[in-house]
């Protein structure tokens, strides 16, 4: 397998060998259960379906409800796909997998939601400096975008001019966090560094 779904729980902190402190996020990873195995024969690829989390049963459609029983399992809030496995590995359906799908000290991909920060301006979404002091008549552009644009020529603004508008709430990967700990007992994972999304959510770690 190539991954597990996961929920961050949030950020500490931990002493290495040196005694220096190093920044960690603690994710609840799995238990997930295999839902639904493709092979080339019927879908045309390889692959392993597996579900995280729970869902009440009236939030789930009738076509989910069929899908999960299926795997003998309860509709699950995140369901996730991974390509290239391996159709010859023991993996049934209705397998759980845990947190022992990984090793510590080895380099994983997170991939999760970015916190949504709503409509911002370009000092905080992009970094501008803004004017930088209100003397001179600059009362009211200390954080103003200034010119975005030439005048008769090209009449127009182009494409991908750094603005303000929605910022946050994307997918976001963050990539090599190595593997500090592993607590097999409470399936959780400490990975070096931070991850994308708020406390709670959803991520998909990935080997």
């Amino acid at each position: 397998m190539n991954g597990l779904i996961g929920k961050k729980l949030g950020m500490t902190s931990i002493f290495d060998a040196n005694g220096k402190r190093v920044a960690c996020t603690v994710v609840e990873a799995g238990p997930c259960v295999v839902t639904q195995i493709k092979n080339e024969d019927t879908d045309g690829y390889n692959a392993v379906q597996i579900a995280f989390g729970e869902k009440k049963e009236k939030h789930a459609t009738a076509a989910e409800k069929g899908h999960f029983k299926k795997a003998k399992t309860n509709a699950a809030s995140a369901v996730v796909e991974y390509r290239d496995w391996d159709s010859e590995s023991e993996i049934t359906l209705g397998s759980v997998l845990d947190v022992n799908l990984f090793e510590e000290g080895e380099f994983v991909d997170v991939v999760g939601t970015s916190k949504g920060k709503g409509f911002q301006g370009v000092v905080k979404r992009h970094g501008f400096a803004g004017v930088g002091q209100a003397t001179h008549g600059q009362h009211n552009r200390l954080r103003a975008p200034g010119s975005i644009g030439a005048c008769s020529f090209p009449a127009r603004v182009f494409k991908g001019t750094r603005m303000a508008g929605r910022m946050g709430g994307e997918r976001v990967k963050a990539f090599n966090l190595v593997v500090l700990k592993i607590d097999t007992e409470n399936n959780l994972l400490v990975l070096k560094g931070s991850i994308p999304g708020h406390n709670g959510s959803i991520v998909y770690i990935e080997k």
